[in-house]
This record gives C-alpha cells, sequence and structure tokens, in this order.
C-alpha cells in the first residue's frame, strides 16, 4: 500500500495535480487584506480533494516534498504576480507559503527560491516562508547560510505552529524571523478559555 501510495504520489507530481488554494490573512485593527497563504490540495482524479495531513507525511519520509514544494512555491509566486498587476495597491499583499523539514534543509534553498523570484517577477519582499518551530530550530543550527540569504533578498521568514515545539527563549532570541504564527489548539479558545486567552495574549506580547 505504501508502495502504490508512493507511486501515486510521484505520478500526481508528473501530472501536476497538486492546486493551490489561498486564504486570507486580514489585518485586525484595520480589516485589510495583508496577504495570503498558500494552501496545497491534492487533486486526486476521480476522487475528492485530498488534505494535505493525507499526503504530506509520505511526501516528506520519501523525498517527493522537494518538488512538490517547488511546484507549489512557484505557482503562489505566479498568482501572487498576477494579482498584483491587476490589482495594484501598496503594500502589496504578502504570499505566505509552507516549507518542509526537507525543503529547508537543502543547501541550494536560496538559490531555488531566488530563481521562482526571477522567473515570476515577485519581489522578495511579498515572500514569506513558514517554518514550524521545530524544523526551524533545527535548520538554524544547519543551514543559517541559505536563511541568512534568503533573508538578505527581502524574504520574510513565520515561524508556524508555535507553541507547540520548543518554545526557548534562548531560541527565539536568535531566530531571524519576521513572524509567529501561534498554533491553533491556543487561538481556538480566544475568549472562553482564560489559560488560552492570557497564553495568546503572552506570546503577542512576546513577539513585539
Amino acid at each position: 500500500k505504501r508502495l502504490e501510495a508512493e507511486h501515486d504520489l510521484r505520478r500526481a507530481i508528473e501530472r501536476e495535480e497538486f492546486v493551490v488554494h489561498y486564504q486570507p490573512v486580514v489585518n485586525l485593527h484595520t480589516g485589510e487584506l495583508w496577504g495570503l497563504e498558500a494552501l496545497v490540495r491534492w487533486n486526486r482524479p476521480e476522487r475528492d480533494l485530498v488534505d494535505p495531513g493525507d499526503f504530506i507525511p509520505l511526501a516528506e519520509e520519501s523525498g517527493l516534498v522537494v518538488p512538490m514544494g517547488e511546484q507549489v512555491l512557484e505557482e503562489a509566486c505566479r498568482r501572487a504576480q498576477e494579482w498584483q498587476l491587476a490589482h495594484p495597491r501598496d503594500p502589496s499583499p504578502v504570499m505566505c507559503v509552507n516549507l518542509s523539514a526537507r525543503q529547508i534543509g537543502r543547501p541550494d534553498l536560496a538559490e531555488v527560491v531566488e530563481g521562482v523570484l526571477d522567473e515570476t517577477g515577485l519581489d522578495g519582499s511579498c515572500l514569506s516562508l513558514d517554518v514550524t518551530e521545530t524544523v526551524y530550530v533545527e535548520a538554524l543550527e544547519s543551514n543559517t547560510a541559505a536563511l541568512d540569504r534568503l533573508t538578505g533578498m527581502g524574504v520574510r521568514i513565520s515561524i508556524d505552529d508555535f507553541g507547540t515545539g520548543y518554545s526557548s527563549l534562548a531560541y527565539l532570541k536568535g531566530l531571524p524571523a519576521d513572524a509567529l504564527k501561534i498554533d491553533r489548539s491556543f487561538v481556538k479558545g480566544l475568549g472562553e478559555e482564560v489559560e488560552d486567552t492570557v497564553l495568546v495574549r503572552m506570546v503577542i506580547e512576546l513577539a513585539h
């Protein structure tokens, strides 16, 4: 079953069966669109859309997440540039794209991102790469050169699912990150659970 699933996944990459959905990121102070988050789905033939939780772990384990991730990054950047040209505004919305552990560990990560930006015409300041907290801390120790080059291009770095990984103040002090994305397990209780509300308020203060 695993080999069959991996074969289907490899074929899906070749046939470009992955589609990207976009979730708006809204500025709560102004109510305006700040950016969009690119979310991958597998448009499997003769089946419903497959959620990432059902195929990302296998893609990560097999290494197929690398070519799949490049397809998603290129599609998201191209779409962001198209929307900017069709609906110009200042500042331009930021496109947020998730990076997997395999992707952020690649020594040529910065070159790949730079190539996609050049090809699509998107400015680096309009791209945010989202990395989960645990993956990011590991990358900080092993691939700092790539992260430094990305930030040098103006690319933003966001720490995703914050609060579920290391959550170490020592790591946070040294992370070259532009944003923290608080894990949904804390956010869903806002205004209802006292503990969640207090924790989220503290993380926001910490982020500032």
